[in-house]
């Protein structure tokens, strides 16, 4: 598993300590995060955590899983999709930079980008 897929992997995560813990190990401690639902640039671990545990309430028995990644140097672009427990489905794409095994910086987007 890598820490991206780690890092998502929290998403779905409902217990605070348990998902900060799970993103602290993933995410350096200045990590910048931008959501494409958030409302604004999100800065740290607890920032971060803090965000992602709206997702687990909101959409019970849902996951959300990396379906597709590339890699150049230290940079990936990763395909995410968030399967909802009735079967719909919703994909992201978010660029991340890594620092050896921690994420530094992330940034998504809804959908993938491509032609309707």
């Amino acid at each position: 598993m890598t820490v991206t897929d780690t890092f998502f992997s929290a998403w779905s995560e409902p217990d605070d300590t348990a998902r900060l813990a799970v993103i602290s190990a993933v995410v350096t401690d200045r990590c910048i995060c931008d959501d494409p639902r958030s409302q604004g640039i999100l800065t740290g671990k607890a920032a971060t955590s803090d965000y992602v545990g709206n997702f687990a309430p909101t959409a019970i028995g849902a996951s959300v899983v990396v379906i597709k990644t590339d890699l150049r140097g230290a940079s990936e672009r990763a395909t995410i999709a968030f399967r909802m427990a009735n079967g719909m489905e919703q994909t992201g794409q978010y660029f991340v930079e890594h620092n050896g095994d921690k994420i530094t910086r992330m940034f998504g987007f809804v959908g993938t980008g491509a032609a309707a």
